[in-house]
């Protein structure tokens, strides 16, 4: 899939993938900074075009104490200063109609959570700021189905758009990815494996996410081997420590080895 329509995710000349990476939750300045240095640093020597993750806020929690965010605009803010600051694109999520213009002002992809995927009014906003929009694929949706996602922001006079597959429910507490569903939404739009979400297992009896982290190199590699155009993940200096979806984050220390070696069999790949 050409990618040259969307300015903030056209491949490099090296044909590699592209990276959506950052912590699951901006919990501050100083957090934000260091990670997104420490990846634009990575990213650079790879030579991967890198848009930084991070969402202003956590709408989607199993427990009405959990952490959703430290204020919107607070957050919102380090966000452009991390667009500014390392000069890279940046992503968030938007749970509500009023959430799109407003994050539209700081950041330039807005991602539609997987649970909210088939919201028409949610999609239709987002697309109509203009800006990049990432569509999650619904846990619970087939690969076909989303190019009815797709079609919506195209209908609103938006073709920058993208879709990211992060798993399929199986049973009640774990996730599976389904890798027939890459080629059949490359149909579509651009697509993007997210690794890390993809190895959540939720709804436990604790009402905190569990997930699998020894197994993100082998989902990303898979991802590769059958044609992602973007990989998703999610990285923490501090998982145990981390107030969102540390269970399944992987470690900062362990990305640039793990990038390395998808660089490596994406070459290899492309060889083919």
């Amino acid at each position: 899939m050409n990618l040259e329509h969307i300015p903030q995710l056209k491949y490099t000349k090296s044909n590699n993938f592209f990276l959506l990476c950052g912590p699951c939750a901006i919990e501050g300045e100083e957090m934000a900074m260091r990670i997104a240095e420490k990846v634009v640093s990575i990213t650079d020597k790879l030579n991967i075009p890198y848009v930084f993750k991070g969402s202003f806020k956590k709408a989607n929690r199993s427990r009405v104490d959990s952490f959703t965010g430290i204020g919107d605009e607070k957050a919102l803010k380090i966000l452009r200063k991390v667009s500014e600051s390392f000069k890279v694109p940046t992503i968030t999520d938007i749970h509500e109609i009023s959430d799109a213009h407003m994050a539209a002002e700081y950041v330039d992809v807005l991602q539609i959570p997987a649970f909210l995927v088939r919201q028409t009014d949610l999609v239709v906003a987002a697309a109509e700021t203009g800006k990049v929009v990432n569509l999650k694929k619904g846990q619970f949706m087939s690969p076909e189905s989303m190019k009815h996602a797709v079609q919506k922001v195209l209908d609103s006079n938006n073709e920058q758009v993208m879709v990211t597959d992060r798993g399929t429910m199986f049973g009640y507490q774990d996730m599976i990815v389904d890798f027939r569903g890459i080629p059949t939404m490359k149909q579509y739009a651009p697509v993007v494996l997210d690794v890390t979400h993809s190895l959540q297992q939720p709804n436990q009896s604790s009402g905190v996410t569990g997930g699998r982290p020894d197994m993100i190199e082998t989902i990303a590699r898979a991802g590769i081997v059958t044609g992602a155009d973007g990989i998703f993940i999610e990285t923490h200096f501090d998982p145990a420590n981390a107030k969102s979806d540390g269970a399944n984050m992987l470690h900062l220390d362990h990305l640039e080895k793990l990038l390395s070696n998808l660089v490596a069999l994406r070459k290899t790949v492309n060889a083919f």
